[in-house]
């Protein structure tokens, strides 16, 4: 009887989440109900699988809105219903047209009016809903003579009264207006809630026929879904036969490109993973991957195949992957088997600047009808759900502020503010807002409209209204199609160091990277800044505490570094095992012989399924299936158990002991869920070492393309740092050298106009190409004749140092700038001055401090270009010790003076910690330590530079100083405003710092991880 049902995916109206709908629908003694979401399909999928589990009959529909007034209720007889009521909303989401006050000729779609909605005439398939208050009004002739195409409508959007208020607080968050600012017609009526069915029923017991055609309606929608046939694209040619014969002429091809003719290993393993592909019929998936891969090639781009796809020799041969399986030992289990059922997931990775290019091509090569984004849906979230119901409530921005910022036990305690947790509180978990997936592509076999609506977000790919789990449920598996700064870093040297220097690098060929000995020093030194993965201070640091000069070692720190390895206490034991290899004992030979590489610890998932293949006997299929329960992907409990019975079983008939074998599994079980895929590790060590590469032998040229990439962990001024300290000068942006972005000329590198804050991208791509054009600018009159620019423009270029090449001094410039602009018509451009010879007025010389251009930069920038932080202290005192010497300084007492470039908060036991990155006065960088009671006394107070002391903790070759006092130390007054007391420190506060906030449990001490180091004696 229930025909229009919204959950909480009518978003910002239903209130109702959808497992708890259809529990609230078997206490109501419903069989039968329909879920008809606003102008949406997302809930459908799982309200047919929670239906079916309940006893109760799913009808599947939309109820079409335009402008928050309902227009009509869809009904899908079956699949094909489904199919046109996405098509027709599809297309008015991408015209971005209202819905027309009548519905379109649907041949497999019921249509409810609403009565007050309803058109004189109907269609065969169409009916009027009517509303137990509105019974009433069949009394009027002009509705009693209508009943034979009459149908119950018992709108539900809410459960009680909270929800009600609940459902106006979400309508107003939609609308952007305060609580009381709502009118009737903003939200619901009070009466859309479920009711027993006999109530119902009663209601419209004088009306046989509207019950009648109630209930035919729900006995002829039948939409059935196969939640188990993949609904992906199934050929990239024609067949499952040729698909196969393809991928296996390419792997030969690839196989005698990566191994030469005679490699047997790899042979075998070729033939072993395409018997898998084809039982599993996944040679399509392999070949639109190689087929994307081709096309990249083809347009000279470069890109990164990560994830689990690394451990495929198929994915090395086809040229997907550059990480070969066999050198590493990588499981294709851990990727593909004959217990997984839903394809492969392939993570492609290209710079951000070429990623829009491949998905054009995808959906240009696979068809609009067939492709589009997942989408994903954005919740409410702490801060956002204070913010959104405080400004409902009328609350002003700074108690907003305040809500946001505190946790809950410090807001304030009125009864406004009480309201706005409680409701928040019942917000939390709801979704907020429909968007697209950072990179998900489906590619489907039927018309993706099959499925689901469509929507097209600015950005001008459409996507589709479920996200990745939904889609994985129903048969449709995301190709990743991924981006990041770290290509583009690589990428833009590569193109650089031809311009530059005229050398063709083949940066492809990862043997040239892999295996260097200055490199191999670098690495070992933690100096790494710019390089991707490895530049944050935790990675230099654990680079430097495994003295780390090999890509296996690489390989592993990329995988122990991450959160979960290190907060299972692995982290802290591999450093401990890789530098005291004497001083523990395998637990197990097995452990040895396939873990030797990492101490006999599990750092990769790859290595549950060795030990359990290994050690317990299992299958490495099985294996994968015991680490795929362990980190909670898709398995439930009953599924786990069985799994752990299984392997104890396998020790048992093995001969191990029962001690032993329950040891092995409670480590299996303590690190499996944190620990990281090799593959994926080694495809980002990879692109470290290719980083690393270009770093050490072109150094110049690589931090430009970082600076033009818009940086990776810090900011631009540290890459700015790096550069100058690689031997390049740095100069200002300069209007007859300077490009949009930064430019290189030898060793010369000019700031690009990107980097001024205050300039518009428009002024300063017309700047480059009007020079491009006609030539450099002559003088100041000459640019301002050629160049569409106000006096503010002027300023910021001028007191930045643009104009230098005229000789004048910016005062000069300012004076000449006003005199010209201050009559200036911008119609009269290129007829006043291109006729007239430059006029030469006569400057007064106004004396300049040296440091003037500092402060400049500083407010233009946000860091110093012509000379250094520390030149601008009062004090000359550069402090007693050096970064470089900090190694001969263990346990030692030290004073330095250093510039502050980043700090990460660390929660512990005893409170919060931070650990900061500093430059001394040579440039060098170094790390600090700082704990709860030196921060209580000593804390941080913003960017810039500090005066230090501390102790010298050497950690594994790396050195730390453990903060005693710290005390921030004053720059010069800004010598622009010499008369003005006010401002002389202003712009000072204008210097940064990189700060990283850390919200997780603080991670284990070395006892706590209970990790054997020696063998058990039984």
């Amino acid at each position: 009887m229930y025909l229009n049902c919204h959950s909480f995916h009518s978003l910002r109206y239903g209130t109702i989440p959808l497992e708890e709908l259809i529990q609230h629908a078997i206490n109501c003694g419903v069989n039968a109900m329909a879920l008809t979401d606003i102008n949406t399909v997302t809930g459908i999928y799982d309200f047919i699988k929670g239906c079916n589990i309940a006893g109760i009959k799913p009808v599947i529909g939309m109820e079409f809105r335009s402008e928050n007034q309902l227009r009509y209720i869809g009904l899908a007889k079956n699949a094909d219903g489904l199919a046109e009521m996405n098509r027709f909303l599809t297309r008015h989401n991408f015209d971005n047209t209202t819905l027309p006050l009548s519905a379109p000729d649907f041949d497999h779609v019921f249509i409810i009016y609403p009565l007050e909605n309803a058109p004189s005439a109907l269609k065969e398939n169409e009916y009027i809903g009517i509303r137990p208050e509105q019974l009433q009004k069949l009394i009027l002739s002009e509705w009693k003579n209508r009943q034979e195409k009459m149908v119950i409508l018992q709108p539900v959007t809410f459960r009680n009264k909270k929800e009600y208020e609940l459902h106006k607080i979400l309508r107003a968050i939609d609308l952007n207006v305060i609580l009381s600012k709502l009118t009737p017609l903003d939200f619901c009526r009070d009466s859309e809630v479920m009711v027993n069915i006999q109530r119902i029923s009663s209601c419209y017991g004088q009306y046989p026929e509207i019950i009648a055609n109630t209930e035919k309606i729900i006995e002829q929608c039948n939409f059935e879904f196969d939640f188990k046939t993949p609904k992906n694209k199934k050929f990239y040619t024609n067949n499952r036969k040729d698909d196969m014969n393809l991928l296996t002429t390419l792997a030969k091809k690839g196989l005698e490109w990566r191994y030469g003719k005679n490699n047997a290993e790899a042979k075998s393993r070729m033939f072993k993973e395409l018997k898998v592909i084809d039982q599993l019929e996944f040679s399509g998936y392999f070949l639109i991957t190689w087929d994307i891969i081709r096309f990249s090639n083809s347009q000279g781009f470069l890109h990164i195949g990560r994830g689990s796809g690394a451990n495929s020799i198929i994915a090395y041969c086809l040229g997907i992957t550059d990480i070969c399986p066999l050198e590493l030992d990588l499981y294709f289990e851990r990727f593909l088997n004959l217990n997984r059922k839903s394809p492969p997931d392939f993570d492609i990775d290209w710079s951000w600047k070429e990623r829009d290019t491949i998905l054009e091509y995808i959906f240009s090569r696979y068809g609009y009808e067939h492709v589009a984004f997942c989408g994903t849906n954005v919740e409410f979230k702490y801060r956002s759900i204070f913010r959104e119901v405080g400004k409902v409530f009328g609350l002003p921005k700074e108690e907003l502020d305040a809500l946001a910022k505190n946790p809950m036990e410090l807001h304030a305690t009125n009864k406004v503010v009480k309201q706005v947790q409680q409701y928040g509180m019942l917000l939390e978990k709801y979704p907020n807002q429909r968007s697209m997936h950072s990179c998900g592509i489906l590619i489907s076999e039927e018309p993706i409209t099959n499925y689901t609506p469509l929507e097209m977000p600015p950005k001008g790919f459409p996507i589709v209204l479920f996200d990745m789990h939904i889609a994985e449920d129903i048969g449709l598996e995301k190709f990743d199609i991924l981006s990041q700064r770290g290509i583009g870093h690589i990428d833009d040297s590569v193109k650089l160091i031809e311009k530059n220097r005229g050398i063709r690098l083949n940066i492809r060929d990862t043997a040239i990277s892999k295996n260097e000995t200055r490199c191999n020093e670098f690495l070992a030194l933690g100096k790494t800044i710019g390089c991707f993965y490895i530049e944050s201070p935790d990675m230099r640091g654990l680079l430097r505490r495994l003295n780390c000069d090999n890509y296996k070692t690489l390989v592993a720190a990329s995988s122990i570094i991450r959160p979960g390895v290190a907060q299972s206490g692995m982290m802290k034991e591999y450093i401990f095992r890789h530098n005291h290899p004497d001083k523990f004992e395998y637990f197990h030979p097995v452990f040895e012989q396939q873990l030797g590489e990492t101490y006999g610890i599990m750092v990769y998932q790859e290595d549950v399924i060795k030990i359990a293949l290994h050690y317990g006997g299992l299958p490495a299929a099985d294996g994968d299936i015991l680490r795929r329960a362990m980190s909670g992907k898709g398995r439930s409990k009953s599924a786990l158990q069985k799994v752990k019975d299984n392997f104890f079983a396998c020790c048992a008939e093995k001969g191990h002991p029962l001690g032993l074998s329950e040891e092995i599994y409670r480590q299996i079980e303590s690190f499996a869920g944190y620990s990281f895929c090799k593959a994926h590790s080694a495809s980002y060590a990879v692109e470290s070492y290719q980083s690393l590469y270009l770093k050490v032998y072109y150094p110049v040229e690589f931090m430009v393309a970082v600076i033009n990439n818009q940086g990776g962990f810090y900011r631009t001024e540290v890459y700015v740092h790096e550069v100058k300290m690689s031997g390049a000068c740095v100069h200002n942006p300069c209007v007859n050298k300077s490009e949009f972005e930064t430019t290189l000329y030898g060793t010369d590198v000019y700031l690009g106009f990107m980097h001024l804050q205050s300039l518009e991208s428009k002024t300063a791509f017309m700047i480059q190409n009007e020079r491009e054009k006609n030539g450099n600018y002559k003088s100041l009159e000459d640019f301002i004749n050629r160049i569409s620019i106000g006096i503010e423009g002027i300023q910021i270029l001028i007191f930045i140092g643009a104009f230098r090449f005229t000789g004048k001094t910016k005062n000069q410039l300012l004076v000449i700038a006003r005199l010209i602009l201050i009559n200036f018509k911008p119609e009269n451009r290129n007829l006043m001055l291109i006729q007239e010879p430059v006029k030469e007025y006569e400057l007064p010389k106004l004396e300049r401090s040296e440091f003037e251009d500092a402060f400049d930069e500083i407010e233009l920038l946000s860091f110093p270009i012509s000379c250094s932080p520390f030149d601008l202290l009062k004090t000359k005192f550069r402090g007693d010790v050096l970064a470089k010497d900090l190694l001969k300084h263990h346990k030692k007492m030290v004073r330095m003076l250093a510039y502050l470039i980043s700090r990460k908060h660390v929660p512990t036991k005893m409170g919060a910690m931070y650990f900061g990155t500093w430059i001394d006065a040579e440039g060098e960088f170094f790390d600090t330590a700082h704990f709860t009671d030196s921060l209580a006394k000593y804390p941080f107070q913003g960017g810039g530079c500090y005066l230090l002391l501390g102790n010298v903790e050497v950690d594994y070759h790396f050195p730390t100083i453990t903060i005693i006092k710290m005390e921030k130390m004053p720059f010069i007054p800004d010598p622009r405003y010499s008369n003005a007391g006010d401002n002389q420190y202003k712009v000072h506060q204008q210097i940064r710092e990189d700060v990283s906030m850390t919200h997780r449990a603080p991670y284990p001490q070395e006892h706590e991880i209970n990790l054997p180091r020696n063998k058990m004696i039984l």
